[in-house]
């Protein structure tokens, strides 16, 4: 419907104006605790949506821009790849037929998931679009999926007022997050109230004579019945492959709809490009465009190709997760000896000062070489502070590199500084295994 994809239009970027503003909610009305004695909050849900969707357009409308600015034609309409170098666009003016020069770009990113039995109907069974663009605060809020879009709105709908209940088909949250950093997330939501059910599979519903709904889950084969008054369906997202005309022009396609490609963004097919979501995991908007422009700089002759060592991925929930590169588990499946530490936010002076102590740094070592080799933060502003470990993993840095650059004092960021020297035993502000 307009451009700037998922993440602009209804994922990173209205979410996390939502989550910076549930944030805000809760410390006013916390603000008594430092002296801070704020009365007559009150939330207004259609100011605050009002002031999202303005975020939204300012950006959507820069994208406009840009695609002006640099000369780009745009157009409005659903497009079928038709050979090696043409494409159909089926606009409300017809159809046209464009020919490429040089090369295609397929950038279609990816759609929602849904399950059998929780078809959405835009009202009380709801995806992640229909999630952040809510006008009324549901009492009692399911959300099926304990991965990242959906604890995050989660989240958001916790702190602002809901009831929160989180069913999740694995044994534990946020699929491959590293354990430690998952463990202090889901203690704070069961802290502020939240039922969370784990190996847990979304079965049915039924509509009660109030207009609450019974939702059936199965919780390692046991049934249970929830009362909501709203589902969130959050069990993933799939490529946006599907009528593009690939197959057609022998573009080859995974089983789960993904497009492969190489290191430089190319398909099996010479001049046919893919590039993020479509392409394949990460599902990240900053890998998205990166691709982009590697694709763009090939397609121009240049030399360029994917390395993802240091991509970074960031889950805002409460407290934020940030991690890059190996986790613990990662390196020793590749049989490398590794060295950890860890500095707790609990004794760090700039997150008292903050009141946001849950969390840590964990800093994975290469025992001999002590190069880092993966970071992994839990706590306040992780996706402010992964950027510095993402940089140290490109730059393949040691321990040492992380000790010897002093870090001002008080900030979050010492606790990198801390964790690496942890590793090695010469932690300053911390005892030493």
């Amino acid at each position: 419907e307009e451009y700037g994809g998922v993440c602009l239009n209804w994922g990173c970027v209205p979410s996390k104006a939502l989550i910076a503003n549930a944030h805000l909610y809760e410390k006013a009305l916390a603000g008594a605790e430092v002296g801070i004695k704020v009365s007559g909050v009150e939330l207004d849900v259609n100011t605050m949506q009002d002031w999202k969707n303005g975020i939204v357009k300012k950006l959507t409308g820069g994208v406009r821009g840009l695609l002006k600015a640099n000369k780009a034609t745009a157009i409005g309409g659903t497009a079928r790849i038709t050979s090696k170098n043409t494409v159909e666009v089926t606009s409300s003016g017809g159809k046209q037929t464009l020919t490429a020069k040089k090369a295609i770009v397929v950038a279609t990113g990816s759609a929602t998931i849904q399950i059998p039995g929780f078809e959405f109907d835009g009202k009380q069974i709801i995806g992640a679009k229909e999630a952040v663009s809510l006008r009324e605060i549901p009492r009692r809020l399911l959300v099926i999926g304990g991965g990242i879009i959906g604890l995050e709105l989660g989240t958001v709908y916790q702190k602002l007022g809901s009831q929160l209940f989180v069913a999740e088909a694995l044994p534990h949250l946020l699929g491959d997050t590293d354990p430690d950093c998952t463990r202090i997330v889901e203690r704070k939501l069961k802290k502020h109230g939240a039922t969370i059910y784990k190996k847990a599979l979304a079965k049915s519903y039924t509509k009660n004579p109030d207009g609450s709904l019974a939702v059936t889950i199965e919780v390692e084969g046991k049934p249970e019945v929830i009362e909501v008054d709203m589902v969130l369906v959050a069990v993933g997202m799939r490529p946006a492959s599907k009528n593009l005309g690939l197959e057609e022009v022998g573009v080859t396609v995974d089983q789960r709809g993904f497009i492969p490609t190489d290191a430089r963004c190319a398909t099996n097919v010479p001049g046919i490009y893919a590039v993020g979501d479509v392409s394949g995991p990460p599902l990240l908007a900053h890998k998205a465009t990166k691709e982009g422009e590697i694709a763009a700089e090939v397609i121009a002759g240049h030399k360029a190709a994917k390395d993802w060592v240091g991509m970074p991925g960031a889950i805002f929930t409460d407290p934020e997760i940030a991690s890059v590169g190996m986790s613990e588990a990662e390196a020793k499946d590749k049989g490398i000896e590794i060295k950890v530490g860890k500095f707790p936010f609990s004794v760090l002076g700039k997150a008292m000062a903050m009141r946001e102590t849950d969390g840590f740094v964990k800093v994975i070592a290469h025992a001999e070489s002590q190069q880092i080799l993966g970071v992994h933060i839990v706590g306040p502003e992780a996706s402010a502070q992964i950027s510095e470990a993402a940089l140290s993993l490109e730059m393949a840095a040691f321990v040492e590199d992380v000790m010897l650059t002093v870090h001002p004092h008080p900030t979050l960021g010492e606790a990198y500084m801390e964790a690496a020297a942890h590793a090695i035993g010469q932690a300053i502000h911390i005892q030493n295994r």
